[in-house]
């Protein structure tokens, strides 16, 4: 793979204020040229994890059209875009919903509200991982 392309993350969420929330969260990081995606529904998310194969994905669960489990499933077992770094980022913090979280393939599941600089520092550490994703 290319190390110059920029590394990328992509915020899937469909409130506008949570995706602002976490751009903000992230923006230490375009300083250092690392380019933030947004999507605000599941088709939208798949699209762009196709097109740009981010290096993140913070997905919620609760989005409209293609919800965040079938969202992770898809481009983890279907698209095999194993190197996306998927960080389910969701108010459902059910034992059951963690479950299917981590059977759809998600490396982190995160309830909300999250700590922003948590949050950060995850995206560091996965980032800095060069695609090893042991965070």
């Amino acid at each position: 793979m290319n190390k110059t392309l920029p590394k990328k993350i992509l915020i899937a969420d469909d409130e506008a204020f949570i995706r602002l929330l976490i751009a903000q969260t992230l923006e230490d990081l375009e300083d250092d040229g690392v380019l933030v995606l947004q999507a605000g529904t599941g088709e939208e998310a798949l699209r762009l994890a196709q097109e740009e194969k981010p290096d993140i994905l913070f997905l919620d669960v609760m989005i409209p059209q293609i919800n965040g489990f079938e969202v992770c499933r898809i481009i983890k077992q279907e698209l095999k875009l194993d190197d996306v770094f998927v960080v389910i980022l969701t108010a459902k913090g059910q034992d059951y919903d963690r479950k299917t979280g981590e059977d759809v393939g998600a490396n982190i599941y995160m309830t909300k509200p999250f700590d922003p600089d948590e949050l950060l520092e995850l995206a560091v550490k996965v980032l800095e991982s060069n695609g090893t994703h042991n965070a």
